[in-house]
Parts: C-alpha cells; sequence; structure tokens
C-alpha cells in the first residue's frame, strides 16, 4: 500500500468515526481519547469535502466546547496556539482563489468558540488575550480570498467567519475602547477591500458586530456615529472598480445594521445616521446630502 492510499484510509476511516461520534450525540466509546480526533480536527480541518470540514468537524468542536464545554483551559490554550499558526489560521494568508482559504476560514470559527468559552469562564491572561486579538485584526486584515459559497467545497466565507470571532472579541472585558477602535478599522477595511462585493450575506453577519457595540454601550455613541459617518467617506473617490465595491459593500452593510436597530426601535440618532450614509452611497436614491 502506497502512502497516498494509506492517507485516503486514514481520512475515510476518520470521516466515519466522526459520523459514528456525531449519531452517538457526540460521546466517545471506551478506549478513545478525545484528543486523538482533535489531532485529526486540526489535521483536516480545511478539507475540500464540506460534509467533512463543515457538517462533522465544525459540528463537533461547537458540541465539544460551546455545549458540552469538555476541554480544559490548558487544553484550550494549545488548541489556539495551533489555530493561530502559520499551518491554520495564517495558512498561505494572501493566497486567492485556491482552497488553502478554507483552512484559514475554518480555523477562525473554533477560535470564536473558545472566545466565547473565555467570556464565559475566564481562562487568558492579558498577554495571551493581545496575542489573540493581534492574530484575529491581522487575519481579516491580511485575508485576501473573500469567495462565499463555492461550487465544489462548499462554504469558505471567511469575512462571515472572522466577523463572527471580532464579535466575540469586543465583547471580552479585556477589550477596552481601543480594541473596539480597531476592530471598527478593520471592517472598514473589509467593506473597502477593492476586488469582492460580498454577496453571501456577509454584511449581516458584519453588522452583528456594530450591533453588539450599540446594545452593549462599548464605544460612546458619538463614536459610533462618526464612524458610520465616516463609511460614506468613499462616495466623493473619483469613480472605479474599487470605489463601487467600497460603495456597494458600505450601502448594503448599513442598510443591514439599520433595519437590526429600527426594528428594535433603539436609537433614533444612531438609525438618522445610518439613513444619512445610507443615502450618500446611494447612486440611485434623490438626495441633497
Amino acid at each position: 500500500m502506497g502512502v497516498d492510499d494509506k492517507v485516503s484510509n486514514t481520512r475515510t476511516t476518520f470521516m466515519l468515526d466522526l459520523q459514528r461520534i456525531q449519531q452517538e450525540g457526540y460521546q466517545l466509546r471506551e478506549g478513545e481519547q478525545q484528543q486523538d480526533f482533535v489531532k485529526l480536527m486540526l489535521e483536516y480541518i480545511g478539507d475540500p469535502l464540506p460534509e467533512l470540514r463543515d457538517d462533522l468537524i465544525y459540528s463537533t468542536f461547537y458540541q465539544w466546547i460551546k455545549i458540552e464545554n469538555r476541554f480544559t483551559d490548558a487544553e484550550l490554550h494549545s488548541l489556539l496556539a495551533v489555530l493561530t499558526d502559520d499551518q491554520h489560521l495564517f495558512y498561505q494568508i494572501g493566497n486567492e482563489g485556491d482552497q488553502s482559504v478554507l483552512t484559514r476560514a475554518f480555523s477562525v470559527l473554533p477560535i470564536a468558540l473558545i472566545m466565547d468559552r473565555h467570556r464565559r469562564q475566564p481562562f487568558m491572561d492579558h498577554a495571551d488575550f493581545q496575542h489573540l486579538k493581534d492574530s484575529l485584526l491581522r487575519y481579516y486584515t491580511e485575508e485576501k480570498d473573500l469567495r462565499g459559497f463555492l461550487p465544489e467545497e462548499g462554504w469558505a466565507h471567511s469575512a462571515a467567519h472572522g466577523a463572527d470571532a471580532l464579535d466575540e472579541l469586543v465583547q471580552c472585558v479585556e477589550s477596552d475602547a481601543a480594541v473596539q477602535r480597531e476592530v471598527l478599522t478593520a471592517i472598514q477595511a473589509m467593506l473597502y477591500n477593492g476586488k469582492h462585493t460580498f454577496c453571501e450575506e456577509e454584511d449581516e453577519r458584519i453588522a452583528t458586530i456594530v450591533d453588539t457595540m450599540m446594545n452593549q454601550a462599548l464605544l460612546p455613541e458619538q463614536e459610533i456615529l462618526d464612524w458610520i459617518r465616516g463609511l460614506a467617506i468613499c462616495a466623493d473617490w473619483p469613480r472605479s472598480r474599487s470605489q463601487a465595491i467600497a460603495r456597494v459593500n458600505s450601502k448594503n452593510f448599513l442598510r443591514s445594521l439599520y433595519f437590526r436597530r429600527d426594528r428594535n426601535g433603539r436609537g433614533e440618532v444612531l438609525t438618522d445616521a445610518i439613513l444619512t450614509a445610507e443615502t450618500k452611497l446611494n447612486r440611485f436614491a434623490v438626495s441633497k446630502v
């Protein structure tokens, strides 16, 4: 049996094991070790087969981290160290149009789960948190493959997955006003990415971050107002493809945020600011803005 055959057999056996674990309520059988499965989950986290990557590996992480809280603090530290390394969150960072995005985008999802766990049961010290914060912001800035759903590989969705992690980040008690501002800067850079117009509801996932900031008063209202108004600056740029992408992404983001705010009857001043900025970004609106 060749090396390729052995690798294929390991992958097939691993899939069957995860399917069986899922069917049995994510419980392990006698003699099985959680760490053995976690090692393989990290190895195949960016597998091009969506059933393995999304339906099995991510779902198992979700159950074991968020629902069952099965990892010790030391295990979570070790898991984060791997998820944020050059073979996972930063694997071939900057590449576009290949399968490397799957590894990056599906490494950031369990990071979001771990941050949720930290918010509920803190385990990171200041240095750990700073490293993780810097890693997430670097990832969101340096990720260039922003495709949503791929015909064969299923979801990549890096902008949405990264937004989920940033939403957890801003809610951490360690995230002061400076961190909130860094996140807003990263959001604007994503909306102004220059190459990709979002069409897979990334705007909703990104809007969740700012909605969270508003709901929990994580920044003064005036700062949020100023940032929202600032999104419309791209409407004044010379016409170009990059300008159109920034304008359309920002417009759709503001619409998502507006309906989130308006539906709950919150923040008249904020919704007025959103409407004003959206009108400036909307080439089809009759406006004197």
